[in-house]
């Protein structure tokens, strides 16, 4: 019997280094799923509907919501962003730890409709080190920059909330501390229950 994965959450101050993280965390082992998540915003150059989001009009991701299509969806920066349902329950059921990279107001609503789900906040190494690497990205003006800095302020009021932190210093190890993380949460007497009632019941009978 295939065990179900694990929903896992990851957030993060935007230039924290979440993306590079997961894309190294799905190209080093075999067992995760990247969730694409929908957004209303513009493509970036490179970017490809389909992989790195499903790029809707604002009115099609409208109309999303109001069909329950959406597992968590939240405005940010004047855009939606929300997970399609369809893929991440597909995945789970053949045993793969979905990955959805999502902020924070999005992750707070996944962890009331999914107590089970694992939140992980990824952290840079100093807030100095998090306005360099925004700059460094070269994609946004210093207006958009000074907004994502003073989102940050608000978003690391609720980092408390998450199961664990993981500072995004070197990527490699980041990565493998991340899936260390994951992998040891599988044996949380929560998700196995039916392995202890299975022993209990057996110990009953003897």
């Amino acid at each position: 019997m295939v065990q179900k994965g694990i929903l896992v959450v990851v957030s993060g101050f935007a230039g924290a280094g979440k993306g590079t993280i997961m894309k190294q965390l799905v190209s080093e082992y075999d067992n995760y799923a990247l969730s694409v998540s929908a957004t209303s915003r513009n493509p970036r150059p490179g970017e490809v509907d389909g992989v790195n989001y499903f790029f809707k009009s604002r009115e099609e991701f409208e109309e999303m919501i109001k069909n329950d299509e959406l597992i968590e969806h939240a405005e940010y920066v004047g855009n939606y962003y929300g997970t399609p349902k369809a893929f991440v329950e597909k995945q789970l059921q053949e045993g793969k730890n979905v990955i959805l990279e999502i902020e924070i107001q999005g992750a707070m609503q996944i962890k009331k409709k999914f107590p089970e789900a694992l939140l992980v906040f990824i952290m840079p190494p100093s807030a100095a080190e998090l306005k360099r690497r925004l700059v460094g990205r070269g994609t946004e003006t210093p207006e958009v920059i000074d907004m994502r800095m003073k989102r940050a302020i608000q978003e690391s009021e609720g980092i408390e909330n998450y199961d664990f932190i993981v500072v995004n210093d070197v990527v490699e190890d980041c990565t493998k501390r991340l899936n260390g993380m994951i992998e040891a949460s599988r044996y949380t007497p929560s998700r196995q229950a039916d392995f202890i009632n299975e022993v209990r019941a057996g110990l009953r009978e003897i």
